[in-house]
């Protein structure tokens, strides 16, 4: 590590990145909250405009589709620090480099006399941070902050070794009180009780960099009804240029669509023997009539039941979210592998106390989810070690509770039925997969909250994980939805009956 201040000045700029994962620790034993917001927000009492948002903040929405298409996806859209495991090559690199900078800048503090160097480039920096925190309103705080951190009076006050850190940093964290929201009160206030230079710097930095994903946050809060509405009509005049020059781009959206309808079209009545009508309860399960809202809602459904083998006739309107599909698609497998284990363990414990402790069921999920997590490509493996582990928590359980435990051929039972969940014929893990769709229908119907109310048998014990799918599901078909909205209801004109044609665009629904 080389003494000069200048070799720093590229470290220096990225000190923020680091100290987002390193926790801020205190010489006199006090350790640092975990510093995660609660809700952050703008700098106290602020009704800001989007307009009014600080400029390294604002960039122009025509530069960032990507970010557009995101926020359109997710309608609560949030960002919160990246923490590296300690055990990662990126997480130990980092860390050395953090130990090394601050012991640099605490070894040139310590010197007689002190070497300022480091110090000045890590000011400007605070400087530039604050700075971009404040409004264009906020002048007269603007002008405090110049003033307070001015390069050439810093400069000159290093020079004659008059620079005192400590009175700074006491001016800085002011100031920071006033820009923090607050929920950073207490971290910032914690600040104020460290008498060690390099390490209120430090820490200063830290919650500085807090404060910044703070207030990107905020700006994404208030700039979402923009973005998403610029997302829609950005993507639909993309796909409107293509369609032009492509006619026939839509054949495989109309494909997609007519097998939808298909899938709902009544089967005609096998001939019965009596002349008598339907039972209740056939009645009560015949197929609504087609709509579009029904029909593009089966259309969605069978995009998690999409072969790879087809991908050429993918729907066009539905590739650039091909990607975010088959992460559904992987998502609701593992859930229906969790459930159907789950299931088929509180079934061998026959309804037992034991899977009325949350603190039980948490830990057999974990467990679960860890072991499946190569059950695509080896599910046989998978299940096998699930299904010991399984009846192994189960055993020590039941024990450690006082309770009788599973008989030798009831946890060689367990095992098995555990193990033949590997197949996708299973009746189990059929029959949870009929639920999970069923409740995804439920979901674009009814919305997530209403869905969960009533969650078919077998799904209780996953509610939180299918609140989770269903809300990412819900948000991509609203969403893509919103988009191709006019081109579904061209389409869907020509599939349902005159009388049943839509009133309103699909877009509406």
């Amino acid at each position: 590590v080389g003494r000069g201040g200048g070799g720093w000045r590229g470290s220096i700029s990225k000190m923020q990145a680091v100290e987002k994962n390193v926790p801020l620790q205190d010489p006199s034993g006090a350790e640092s909250c975990s510093f995660k917001p609660g809700a952050p927000g703008p700098a106290r009492q602020d009704n800001s405009s989007p307009e009014e948002q600080p400029p390294c903040l604002t960039e122009p929405v025509n530069d960032v589709p990507e970010l557009s298409c995101r926020i359109g996806m997710d309608h609560d859209s949030h960002r919160e620090e990246k923490v590296l495991p300690p055990s990662s090559l990126e997480g130990q690199a980092k860390d050395a480099m953090h130990n090394a900078f601050w012991d640099h800048l605490k070894e040139q503090l310590s010197a007689t006399p002190p070497d300022f160097s480091c110090a000045l480039e890590l000011l400007k920096e605070i400087k530039e941070i604050l700075l971009s925190l404040l409004l264009p309103r906020q002048s007269r705080l603007r002008s405090e902050v110049e003033e307070a951190l001015a390069d050439d009076l810093l400069q000159r006050e290093a020079e004659h070794g008059d620079l005192n850190i400590l009175r700074l940093s006491k001016c800085i964290l002011s100031m920071m009180t006033l820009l923090c929201a607050p929920v950073r009160d207490k971290a910032v206030q914690k600040l104020d009780g460290i008498t060690d230079s390099a390490l209120l710097l430090r820490g200063i930095f830290q919650v500085l960099g807090l404060m910044k994903m703070d207030m990107r946050n905020y700006t994404l809060q208030s700039r979402q009804p923009h973005l998403r509405e610029h997302s829609i009509l950005h993507e639909r005049a993309q796909f409107q240029e293509r369609l032009s020059q492509q006619p026939g781009l839509l054949n495989h959206t109309t494909k997609w669509l007519s097998r939808a309808a298909e899938d709902l079209r009544p089967v005609p009545d096998a001939p019965t023997s009596s002349g008598a009508g339907p039972s209740p309860s056939e009645a009560a399960s015949s197929p609504e009539p087609l709509s579009p809202a029904v029909v593009l809602s089966q259309a969605f459904l069978n995009l998690l039941l999409w072969k790879p083998d087809d991908d050429e006739e993918f729907p066009e309107t539905l590739l650039a979210d091909r990607a975010r599909l088959r992460e559904l698609e992987v998502q609701l497998r593992r859930l229906t592998v969790l459930a159907s284990v789950l299931l088929v363990a509180s079934s061998s414990c026959g309804g037992s106390v034991l899977f009325g402790s949350p603190q039980f069921v948490d830990k057999l999920k974990r467990t679960t989810q860890a072991l499946t997590e190569e059950f695509d490509s080896r599910p046989e493996e998978a299940m096998l070690t699930v299904s010991q582990q399984v009846s192994q928590e189960i055993h020590q359980s039941l024990k450690s509770m006082g309770l009788a435990p599973l008989s030798s051929d009831n946890i060689a039972s367990l095992m098995g039925q555990i193990q033949d969940i590997a197949h996708a014929q299973n009746c189990v893990r059929s029959v949870i997969d009929q639920r999970i769709h069923l409740f995804l229908k439920c979901c674009l119907v009814l919305g997530v909250p209403r869905s969960l109310l009533d969650l078919p048998g077998g799904l209780t014990l996953i509610e939180a994980e299918l609140a989770e799918l269903g809300q990412r599901f819900v948000n991509l078909t609203h969403h893509n939805q919103q988009v191709f909205g006019p081109y579904y209801t061209e389409i869907l004109k020509t599939l349902i009956p005159l009388g049943q044609a839509p009133k309103t665009g699909v877009e509406s629904l």
